[in-house]
């Protein structure tokens, strides 16, 4: 996704869990045609290992004529992590990139030096009406890889590892865990998966990350006796090992990795460690520096003005 007009919360209650370091409840924007929570960054917390940016799409279910229209847009020193649960998105950008993604699938694009790409409904999906749910993140990239060639990958869900056993579902998107290693290739040290658990499963969250989050998507979750319904992000301490409950049937993704070596600064959806790169990216940008998206060239989204 590109622009998001909400502001950030004041800091919230913490919760009396001694495993849970933030409670962080999304602040959310509605965006016309579907609603968009937002958890990452906030006043409360700023990143979770190299996620910088997490997005909750949805659900919404568009009516005949209605679908996404991202047009194109810039980023730099980041790589976009786009998962869904329901609906496609058809992938466009500046490398020639055409790819739709649809459920269980990621599309892992990484900026590096500079990107642009724009996100859309197909035509024929939109004559019907259609559905999204899913997430859209992004992640930090190591200073030493802030400029790195730009890359695209989408691996299919038959690609991504799953196991099913004991009343719960776990397919790795990325990073290892549970005996599991995912195909997908990042910069950094990350875990991303995406967890279902019957009504009285359990599934165990070991210390292998340094920073380590869940963000509930339906359901209710029970971690050393406080329950949690969704729309919420839990931010865990570091070394602890952690068993998460499912009282109900739920849904949450897990996501982490290692602390970044270093702060990071955003502005609109450029990210770097360095603030005279963020206003080189803006320059480029409105001077028209960036490559176009082939098959989607007549529109773009303008530098904003704040």
């Amino acid at each position: 996704m590109s622009f998001f007009p909400g502001q950030d919360p004041e800091p919230g209650n913490t919760f009396q869990c001694d495993a849970i370091e933030r409670v962080i409840v999304p602040r959310t924007t509605d965006l016309g045609t579907f609603e968009v929570r937002r958890a990452l960054p906030s006043a409360q917390r700023r990143m979770v290992g190299p996620f910088i940016f997490f997005d909750h799409m949805g659900p919404a279910e568009f009516k005949s004529g209605v679908g996404v229209d991202v047009r194109p847009h810039p980023h730099i020193g980041l790589a976009t992590v786009t998962y869904l649960f329901d609906g496609e998105i058809q992938h466009r950008d500046s490398l020639g990139t055409f790819a739709a993604i649809r459920p269980g699938e990621v599309n892992w694009m990484t900026a590096g030096r500079g990107i642009a790409h724009s996100e859309r409904t197909g035509l024929e999906r939109r004559a019907k009406g259609d559905r999204l749910h899913g997430l859209q993140c992004w992640v930090a990239l190591p200073t030493s890889d802030e400029e790195m060639a730009p890359a695209f990958a989408h691996h299919a869900a038959a690609e991504l590892p799953e196991v099913k056993a004991e009343g719960k579902a776990v397919r790795l998107v990325a990073g290892a865990m549970f005996g599991l290693s995912s195909p997908v290739k990042t910069q950094w040290d990350t875990i991303f998966a995406d967890v279902t658990l019957d009504e009285g499963a359990s599934v165990p969250l070991d210390a292998d990350y340094e920073e380590r989050a869940i963000y509930t998507l339906s359901g209710e979750i029970d971690i050393s006796g406080d329950r949690f319904g969704p729309g919420k992000l839990l931010v865990f301490k570091p070394g602890d090992r952690i068993t998460i409950r499912a009282p109900a049937k739920s849904h949450f993704v897990i996501l982490g990795g290692a602390r970044m070596d270093g702060p990071r600064h955003i502005w609109w959806n450029f990210v770097s460690s360095r603030k005279d790169r963020i206003e080189q990216a803006k320059a480029d940008w409105k001077s028209g520096r960036f490559d176009i998206v082939p098959g989607d060239e007549e529109e773009f989204i303008p530098l904003p003005e704040k």
